[in-house]
């Protein structure tokens, strides 16, 4: 596949992004409309832009082939996303609702005092720094395999990480929010069509038993077990990952900042609900449409003798866009790769924008600040960090992203987790003057016992680490509660 009809397929994909930029933004570019979209967003286009935000490329890329090594394993913490998703929608929702927040950390503010807000929102913003960080990686790393290693441009990563936020950073810095709910919604499209084609295609390539279609193919394949009852101490033990998918869902969505400032964009608590369970119920079958993927790609390489990708994020790309498929899959790869990767990261640069500018700056009761110029400064700060840490983190990279996404959550969202949880579920007071510490305590002591546990007890922690780390947060705001109530519970 040609590398610059690649390029101007990307291009003309942002222009017309840019274009979709340019008719939702408001035009008195308030922060109002920029944090809420005014509340005048549709229940089911916000529904619809979430299952790209929440998947990303990260899905996109890494989800495919993990299957090498997980089965359909993932399905289990899928199956927990569920309960997740109805505790967001029933408990969070109308919350969140009832304050009239804009960002969703003021919370904590009322429940506990100043710093645990604070420390809610600082949370907030190095968890959503290293997943949107670990999302553009996947962009960046495509672009350098697809475009520039085949033109022999010898262009720095550094580089192509700058390019990949220049594009976000262009159609998002005036319209905020409620560009966003509409572009996510467009993205979402392209990636599932990029997906569907896919299987399309491969699987009409593949030679097939005559007794079995290609859905027997794939359901009597090794990879493509669900269910792991029979080891407890396996990071694959069924209730191991269904009570941690429920937990990710209610801490990755329901306390993210990102993701609820799209849910607040609907114009009242019931059709933010509509959205939430629909959303649920659609991500199930995607997250199957790709896991089945993943067993398709590898049975294709395996009777076409393709050797096997140094990485399993790179079986997906090594074959689409090195010319297996064909090339109307290639430029779908791209494009659908750009869609999933962009949907999560763009919202996740206008989330860190908001939740800087409300939580940490206090944009709202300091009069003395230009709001909206300080809100441009803040969005450009914003990209010059997930810059920095991105190039970072190619240094370091050595797991399947996704599993490296979710470690990385386990540490920085169970603090959140547990805050929200000790409010919503306790009458009693906390000392917010002990609360951050509690919050660095906590994930730090399960860092340890994470690395112990497997050498002293030859027990693997997985995705349970998140529960804990609440766990561990909660008994640290337990021992300096008081008995005193409060008025938010």
């Amino acid at each position: 596949m040609s590398p610059l009809l690649i390029i101007l397929f990307v291009l003309g994909y942002f222009a017309f992004l840019i274009g979709i930029s340019y008719f939702t933004t408001s035009k008195s570019d308030s922060n109002e409309a920029f944090f809420t979209g005014n509340r005048q967003s549709p229940w089911y286009i916000v529904a619809f832009g979430m299952i790209g935000t929440s998947l990303s490329g990260v899905t996109f890329i890494s989800v495919p082939g993990w299957v090498a090594t997980s089965q359909f394993s993932y399905m289990q913490m899928v199956l927990g996303y569920l309960v997740g998703y109805l505790v967001i929608g029933l408990v969070l929702m109308p919350l969140y609702y009832k304050m009239n927040l804009v960002s969703i950390y003021s919370y904590l503010e009322s429940r506990f005092g100043f710093r645990a807000y604070k420390t809610g929102a600082w949370f907030f913003l190095v968890s959503r720094v290293l997943g949107a960080s670990f999302r553009l990686y996947l962009v960046a790393m495509v672009f350098q395999l697809a475009i520039f290693k085949p033109l022999n441009w010898d262009i720095p990563f550094f580089v192509t990480v700058l390019l990949t936020i220049v594009l976000i950073w262009l159609y998002t810095f005036r319209g905020g929010i409620k560009t966003i709910v509409y572009t996510d919604t467009l993205q979402t499209l392209f990636m599932l069509t990029a997906v569907g084609v896919t299987l399309y295609v491969v699987g009409n390539a593949l030679i097939l038993d005559e007794e079995f279609g290609l859905i027997e193919t794939i359901a009597n394949h090794e990879y493509s077990q669900i269910f792991f009852f029979d080891d407890w101490k396996s990071g694959k033990f069924f209730w191991k990952q269904f009570l941690a998918g429920t937990f990710i869902a209610i801490a990755m969505t329901g306390l993210d900042q990102d993701m609820m400032q799209k849910n607040l964009t609907c114009r009242n608590v019931k059709d933010a609900q509509k959205n939430m369970f629909w959303f649920s119920t659609s991500l199930v079958l995607v997250n199957l449409l790709f896991l089945t993927l993943g067993v398709v790609l590898y049975i294709f390489i395996n009777q076409q003798g393709i050797p096997m990708p140094e990485k399993a994020d790179y079986l997906y790309p090594m074959l689409a866009v090195g010319g297996h498929l064909g090339p109307v899959v290639g430029l779908l790869f791209i494009l659908g790769l750009i869609a999933a990767a962009y949907s999560s990261a763009d919202s996740a640069l206008t989330a860190l924008t908001t939740s800087f500018c409300v939580d940490i700056l206090g944009i709202e009761r300091k009069k003395f600040l230009d709001p909206a110029k300080t809100r441009k400064l803040v969005h450009i700060g914003m990209s010059v960090v997930l810059l920095i840490v991105i190039t970072g983190f190619q240094m370091i990279n050595d797991e399947s992203v996704i599993k490296s996404l979710f470690i990385a959550a386990g540490y920085t969202y169970g603090p959140l987790l547990g805050m929200f949880a000790f409010g919503i579920l306790s009458k009693k007071e906390s000392n917010d003057r002990w609360i951050p510490l509690i919050c660095i305590i906590s994930p730090v002591f399960c860092y340890f016992l994470k690395d112990f546990s497997l050498k002293l007890f030859d027990y693997t922690f997985g995705f349970e680490l998140l529960i804990l780390n609440a766990l561990l947060t909660m008994l640290g705001l337990l021992i300096v509660s008081t008995r005193k109530e409060t008025a938010i519970a």
